[in-house]
């Protein structure tokens, strides 16, 4: 026997070293045979991962996150330990020790195939899976499997341990339209890398194997199967304790879908971004990695959004309830064949308590209970947030169920005591609900009790029953208030946006365009082409006052008739009062917004001229209507569009173009577009929209023999002399007067750090920077601006008051029909422009005016915006004087008249010293409730 073994050592020996030739052999053919068709590893660093564009504000908080797949690129540093971990722990424990294939696995997976005949067991290491994601398909064939090896190999010469587990990390596709860890974490738990648990790192490492099926939200039972098995290997492994293993074993396995983790809720101003990235790169703005940066101030546009909200839910809350959103049964409730006796309500209940029949019972109580028709126990909370959770969810809007009504008692008191106990908020009656999310609610009548719509000039009387209001299973939506509590609210179907630019360079500092985005995506700021009314009148008052006019001009305010044959029927316009005022001074037209004032100065200016004029301002062509209804607003014009023309006012008198994105940086961190737009320079010389000024030719020729480069020589005192030319000499200051006298570089480098010039300051620092085109001189700019100050003061717009700012300028704006209600204002630093209107146009009811319906939005906007910042109004431009006139005729007058007023001219344009006083005009000067608007 002994013999017989000995003969046969070095047969097996022969055999096995045949078998290992063989197999080198076999591995040698292959590469050589399969190497030449495969890609090398080098490339996939030139491999762009398909990342989703993201839109940031200009300070730097995430807006939207956009594309198909969600990826978060992290380098490995940024990786927790947890979830380098896990993953070993369920993919690769040999990962640092192996050459990018592990025999072991190979055996391991060889011996499976062998006894069961599956190719269950892939033996793939964690760099096999990194070369099959980036170059190969997941065929289950020998031929990838050789590759996918020979790649893995490569792959290791190439990359260090650390580089190859980001780039899987980053790479592989975790379910749920998540590629990388990061974005996992985002999607199933709503967290950042650093605040995952070991429970949550565990689950996310479990779901290479099957994504799609082992996700905690499609699967949560197979995904805390998955997750044990990662937990037992961790800890098997020492990852973890067994205190960290038995605390994330017990932990329930919760996960649900979660957008992308924004900063700044956003959503008009992200498809704004998105929009401009399709037109610009096509379908690969989706997946290039691109951020971009917007204009958006975060904080200005979290203040335009509340304000709007609030603004037009108290529009709303004024025209009353227009009832429920639905109403459910308790079959929808709990489910068919539940308490299918009952009908889901009771109407005719005269007791003090009315509530769900049988299965409504049930929802009183709140007990979890087995009733008829149900298998189990049901939990009525639970049930009534399922039912709950098929509605949509809005901002600020909570939805609930009325689940019991308590009636008022106070029909059984005397109708004087029943008068006082409600004028007291003493009623008892109240609404039990189930809020979503929140649970059950007792709301009492003082936050029920709200008239009935009618239409949108009525409401009904208040109501004195709070079945008058609801029935139970009514789906309603409430708000909760810092001062009321729990409020029945609704959706409103009023709209509104509302625009701040910044009119030193046109940035969108805010913008939203609705109520909710997810509502409604139609963007009212920018495509919504509305009639501006009143709103509009500046521009015409701006254009008469380069035709002649000043704001002492004498305007009678008296009937006025258009008889065109172009036109449907006679125009007969009239002021909002109905009234007519006769001789009125021009600012005293604007102040009061008089139609029939506004429609004289526009014809006395000529609609060609005034056209001229306003043009180049930037307004479109559907704002221009070339008829005498312009000067009333008739055209069609975007909260935009009248943003980037008040931003001409409060600029000095500039075209102002209006800007969204700032810049563009691609996935390297490259920046691939940035906009360069041309900011206000008061100082520096204008650039007119039309050309008009001249240089002369001395400086022209200064300019150019500046431009020259400097001579090593000193200039001779004669040739420069010769250049300027002896008529008219000039005094150059030296070329660094602008440069502070530093005593030594570490003074200046000092100052550097603080010193911010402005152009005022430092002129020839800004001379070769881009100019906007000036549209109108200062002085028109500051007199306008003047004019509409006094519309804050004393006119339509005295409810901006309430800011105690001596700074603002604006003008309120009423459409035909009360359908659209605007304020447009600013000072200069910032200007807003607010719209109040229905989608399907129509009057926005009786007493809804632009000071009333607008205004509130601009001036909520403006409280939170301008809180702390100093008044900043537009500085008086030189050529403007000061004079003593009548209020009566608008001449100069003496100091001799008691009645004399001061008004504001340009140098030239005085009116002469009034003889006497015989005229009897509208004086001004008070406060008067006239309201501003257009009916036409």
């Amino acid at each position: 026997m002994t013999k017989f073994l000995f003969r046969l050592i070095p047969i097996l020996a022969g055999a096995l070293a045949t078998l290992a030739i063989g197999v080198a052999a076999t591995g040698w053919a292959a590469y050589y045979y399969l190497q030449p068709g495969l890609p090398s590893a080098e490339t996939i660093r030139d491999v762009e991962l398909q990342i989703p564009l993201r839109v940031y504000s200009r300070d730097g908080r995430l807006i939207a996150q956009l594309g198909e797949k969600r990826r978060t690129p992290i380098q490995f540093g940024d990786i927790p330990e947890v979830m380098v971990n896990a993953f070993l722990a369920a993919e690769d424990d040999r990962f640092f020790e192996h050459p990018g294939f592990d025999y072991q696995g190979i055996v391991r997976a060889g011996v499976n195939l062998l006894l069961t005949g599956s190719r269950s067991q892939g033996g793939s290491t964690i760099t096999q899976q990194l070369a099959r994601e980036y170059f190969l398909t997941r065929d289950r064939t020998f031929v990838r499997k050789a590759r996918e090896l020979i790649l893995a190999i490569q792959i290791e010469s190439e990359f260090s341990k650390q580089e190859i587990l980001a780039l899987y990390l980053n790479k592989i596709f975790l379910g749920q339209r998540a590629y990388g860890v990061a974005a996992a974490a985002e999607v199933y738990f709503g967290e950042s890398l650093d605040e995952l648990s070991v429970a949550h790192a565990a689950t996310i490492a479990g779901l290479p194997a099957a994504p799609s099926r082992l996700n905690p939200v499609s699967n949560p039972a197979l995904a805390r199967e998955r997750r044990a098995y990662v937990l037992r290997r961790m800890f098997e492994l020492d990852f973890i304790d067994r205190i960290e293993f038995e605390i994330a074993m017990t932990t329930p396995m919760e996960s649900r879908l979660h957008g992308p983790k924004v900063d700044l809720q956003a959503p008009y101003i992200a498809e704004m971004v998105r929009r401009e990235m399709i037109e610009r790169y096509g379908p690969s703005a989706y997946t290039k990695g691109y951020k971009v940066i917007t204009t958006i101030d975060s904080r200005l546009q979290t203040d335009a959004q509340m304000a709007l909200r609030a603004a037009l839910l108290e529009y709303d809350r004024r025209h009353g309830y227009r009832g429920p959103l639905a109403r459910a049964s308790i079959d929808e409730i709990l489910g068919p064949g539940v308490a299918s006796d009952s009908d889901g309500l009771d109407t005719g209940n005269d007791e003090s308590t009315v509530a769900f029949e049988a299965g409504g019972d049930l929802l009183a109580t709140g007990a979890p209970e087995l009733v008829p028709g149900a298998s189990e126990p049901v939990d009525p909370d639970q049930a009534m947030q399922t039912y709950l959770d098929g509605y949509p969810d809005y901002r600020d809007l909570h939805l609930g169920i009325v689940i019991e009504l308590t009636e008022n008692t106070l029909d059984a008191l005397p109708a004087e005591a029943a008068d006082a106990a409600t004028e007291n908020e003493t009623s008892n009656a109240s609404a039990l609900l189930y809020i979503r999310n929140i649970g059950r609610v007792q709301v009492p009548w003082i936050g029920l009790a709200w008239p009935r719509f009618i239409n949108d000039n009525v409401i009904s009387d208040p109501p004195s029953s709070v079945r008058e209001l609801l029935s139970p299973g009514d789906v309603v939506y409430l708000l909760n208030t810092a001062d009321q509590g729990w409020l029945l609210a609704q959706m409103p179907q009023v709209q509104g946006a509302l625009v701040a630019l910044d009119p030193h360079d046109g940035a969108t500092v805010a913008l939203t365009g609705g109520f909710d985005f997810y509502a409604s995506k139609f963007n009212r700021a920018v495509q919504a082409k509305r009639q501006p009314g009143s709103s509009f009148k500046p521009f015409i008052y701006s254009a008469a006052l380069e035709n002649g006019f000043t704001p002492a001009t004498i305007v009678n305010d008296a009937p006025v008739v258009f008889d065109d044959p172009t036109l449907e029927e006679t125009w007969r316009p009239k002021n909002y009062s109905g009234r007519f005022y006769g001789p009125t001074r021009l600012r005293e037209g604007l102040v009061r917004s008089m139609n029939l004032v506004s429609v004289r100065v526009l014809l006395q200016t000529g609609v060609g001229n005034a056209l001229q004029h306003i043009k180049p301002f930037g307004f479109p062509d559907t704002a221009l209507p070339r008829d005498p209804s312009l000067a009333l607003g008739s055209g069609g014009a975007s909260p935009l569009d009248m943003a980037a023309g008040f931003a001409a006012f409060a600029s000095g008198g500039h075209r102002i173009d209006h800007y969204l994105i700032e810049r563009i940086i691609d996935s390297s961190g490259q920046t691939v577009s940035r906009r360069d737009p041309p900011y206000v320079c008061d100082e520096c010389p204008p650039k007119w929209f039309d050309s008009r000024e001249q240089v002369p030719p001395e400086v022209s020729a200064l300019t150019a023999q500046l431009s020259q480069p400097v001579n090593t020589t000193e200039r001779a005192d004669d040739e420069l002399a010769d250049l300027l030319g002896e008529a008219q000499p000039v005094s150059l200051p030296p070329l660094d007067s602008e440069i502070p006298d530093y005593t030594d570089a570490v003074a200046m480098m000092d100052h550097a750090t603080d010193w911010r010039p402005e152009a005022a300051e430092t002129t020839e620092f800004f001379s070769d920077r881009k100019q906007p085109v000036r549209v109108i001189t200062p002085q028109n700019a500051y007199i306008i601006y003047d004019m509409m100050r006094d519309v804050i003061r004393r006119g339509t717009g005295r409810r901006a008051r309430e800011l105690g700012r001596r700074d603002l300028a604006g003008k309120t704006g009423t459409s035909n029909d009360r359908r659209d209600a605007w304020f447009s204002g600013y000072n200069r630093e910032l200007v807003a422009v607010a719209w109040v209107g229905f989608d399907v146009e129509r009057s926005l009811g009786a007493g809804e005016e632009g000071s009333r319906t607008a205004l509130p939005v601009w001036k909520y906007f403006m409280a939170n915006a301008l809180e702390a910042v100093p008044e900043a109004p537009l500085p008086q431009p030189p050529n403007i004087v000061t004079v003593r006139i009548s209020p009566e005729t608008g001449l100069v007058t003496s100091t001799a008249n008691a009645d004399a007023m001061f008004e504001i001219f340009r140098d030239g344009h005085v009116p002469k010293l009034q003889a006497e006083d015989t005229s009897s005009a509208n004086s001004g000067g008070t406060i008067y409730d006239d309201e501003d608007e257009n009916l036409f």
